[in-house]
Formats: C-alpha cells, structure tokens, sequence
C-alpha cells in the first residue's frame, strides 16, 4: 500500500493507492508541522510500503514528513519532479521545470480522467488555471493571489480600513451593500468570471466544449458561481501522483 501526500501551502492532503483505487482523500491544516490527529491516523498503518509526496508547501512539513515516514515505516518519502520526458502532458513553458509539480500533477491526471479539452482551476492559496488539449499539450496557464490573499492585498494597499468580509449570505449575490460585502462579493466572482472567460476561449480554440476541473480548498465557494458545468475534484494532484511510474 502506498501513501500518497500533498502538502500544499496552508495544508496537507493525502489518500492510501493500492494500485489501482485511491482511498477517500483527508485534508488537514498543517500551520507549519504535522498535526498531532493526523500522526495518530498515521501511526494505525502498518501495511505501507511506499510514500509519494507532491510538495509545494513550507520545509518544515516536507521535513516532518521525511522523519515520521522513517520512524513509523522505515521508509524515505519520494518527492515528485515534473519529469516531461516521461508523461503524455507536453508541457507548454519553454522552461518546463518551472511549472509547479502540483500543476503538472493535475494536469498529468486530468489528461488520465477525461477526453477532449481541459481547464483546470485551482483555488488554494494561489489561484491557478491551466488549458490542456486533448492530446496532451499544454497551452499555459493564468495565475492570481487566492481569495485571501486579494483582501490583504487591497487592505494593505488603500485606505480601505481592515473590516469584516465575510461572505454574502447568498454566495450568488452580485452588488453588496456594504464596504465589506463589496470586497467579499467581488473577490469571490472576480476567479469565477475569469474561469468563464477562459473556458468560453478554450472552447473557440478546440471548436469543443472543454471540461472543467475544479481542485483547491476555496473550491466550493466559487463553483456555484461558474457560468459553466464542472466537475470537482479535490484530490487531483494525488490522482495525478497514483498515475505516475
């Protein structure tokens, strides 16, 4: 049995492969380190043989990582590479290295899922977006802060001052009718109308209607204001690990 992790930049997700289904995908914040109920579930798997790690987050968690992947099960984590040379995903940087390993992940699996065009929106901490043709080339992508980060960002940057933002009520409501609603509302549609915008021009591209792929921990909050269907997948990048040699 093999334990596939993903340890993003605010938290670490991960699911047991056995070789040809992956497990439910569990998600915890990590702040940092390894929380103490996930080393707990941890210690419960005596039958792991194998431990795959996507990882974009803080050193510090690929570090504890590395130590209790030693302790427990005698074993040393394997980090992912974007490795083009041996995927059907022909990246689309002229500097292939420098596309994200989570991105590539996800892009690696969407092509394994699913036929025709693909846009895949990731709402983490970053938002990325990324085309994929459906014979594997990969036309780039877009990327902006995550939600959270564009309220900092116009907080630090206007004279706004710091206020509540918590979301509408009704996440479909377009005008709100206070400062904070305004930021809350606009921050949530601004990614929503960007993933409209991209897929109509993917669609003009491929003269196809392209699936649509959402990931990320922001993900349920943007989706029921696409224009568009789409189909959720919170663990891409752990399929994307499972797919790989």
């Amino acid at each position: 049995m093999q334990l596939l992790l993903d340890i993003g930049n605010t938290s670490i997700k991960w699911a047991l492969w056995d070789g040809s289904a992956l497990s439910d995908m569990q998600r915890a914040r990590h702040h940092g380190a390894l929380p103490i109920d996930l080393l707990a579930t941890w210690e419960a798997l005596d039958t792991i043989d194998r431990v795959r790690v996507c990882h974009v987050g803080p050193d510090s968690v690929k570090s504890a990582v590395i130590h209790i992947s030693q302790t427990l099960w005698t074993l040393t984590p394997e980090f992912i590479a974007v490795d083009p040379t041996h995927s059907a995903v022909r990246i689309g940087y002229s500097n292939p290295s420098q596309l994200g390993t989570d991105r590539w992940l996800s892009l690696c699996a969407a092509h394994h899922l699913y036929s025709g065009p693909k846009l895949i929106l990731h709402l983490g901490t970053a938002i990325t977006c990324d085309a994929l043709l459906s014979d594997g080339q990969h036309l780039g992508g877009q990327i902006l802060p995550g939600l959270e980060s564009l309220r900092a960002i116009l907080f630090s940057t206007t004279q706004i001052p710091p206020q509540d933002t918590t979301d509408p009520v009704n996440t479909n409501t377009l005008w709100g009718t206070n400062t904070g609603q305004c930021i809350a509302a606009a921050c949530l549609h601004a990614p929503a109308a960007l993933a409209d915008r991209l897929w109509q021009q993917l669609r003009q591209q491929t003269a196809n209607s392209p699936h649509l792929l959402i990931s990320g921990g922001d993900a349920e909050r943007i989706i029921p204001l696409l224009s568009q269907p789409s189909l959720h997948h919170p663990d891409l990048v752990l399929q994307g690990i499972a797919q790989q040699p």
